[in-house]
């Protein structure tokens, strides 16, 4: 029930905004009662928080991954990193929009501890492109953070405007934002 609770609180989120969907409104979704909801959850802000940590906790996991796989080059780990932001936003697209929208609503101990995570996604960027100009595959005159701060920032809007039923594919998106990357960073 916790599982079908926490789906079903996903889609009103994204559909009508954390703010705006009650405790009741995710209850009549599952012709529950309020104490079903209390029994899995303290808060509206808890169901919230553990909405966060299981998508960016998730993310990191599958991140490291690729961080940690010894038989891809930096350029090819940059590309698959774009490549997991992507394909979690085509895949998970409700969860990853509440994820980027409805952050704000946490607490501020919970949004510090969402942040750190986050973070920890910009900085395995970091590391992908400083190791890559320490292999003289990447342009040695780079600002490794801002190059990473405008790739995750890059990435992470596509949740607000990507169709993957549009004209492009979630392949060619990611090879569209590799190009533009890389084009200005290989040498």
């Amino acid at each position: 029930m916790k599982e079908k609770i926490t789906e079903q609180s996903i889609l009103l989120f994204e559909k009508k905004g954390f703010s705006v969907t009650s405790i009741q409104d995710i209850v009549n979704e599952l012709g529950v009662t309020k104490g079903t909801f209390y029994y899995y959850f303290n808060s509206k802000e808890q169901l919230l928080m553990d909405i966060h940590y299981d998508y960016i906790t998730s993310l990191l996991k599958r991140q490291e991954e690729i961080m940690n796989n010894n038989n891809l080059s930096q350029k090819d780990k940059l590309i698959e990193n774009i490549r997991l932001i992507i394909t979690d936003i085509v895949e998970r697209g409700p969860s990853a929009r509440v994820f980027f929208r409805e952050m704000r609503h946490l607490t501020d101990e919970n949004i510090e501890k969402i942040k750190q995570k986050r973070e920890q996604i910009r900085l395995n960027f970091e590391k992908v492109i400083q190791i890559g100009i320490d292999n003289v595959e990447f342009n040695h005159s780079l600002q490794v953070d801002m190059v990473a701060f405008g790739i995750v920032g890059m990435t992470n809007w596509s949740y607000n405007w990507y169709q993957p039923d549009g004209k492009i594919t979630p392949d060619e998106l990611v090879t569209i934002y590799a190009d533009m990357v890389l084009g200005g960073i290989q040498n």
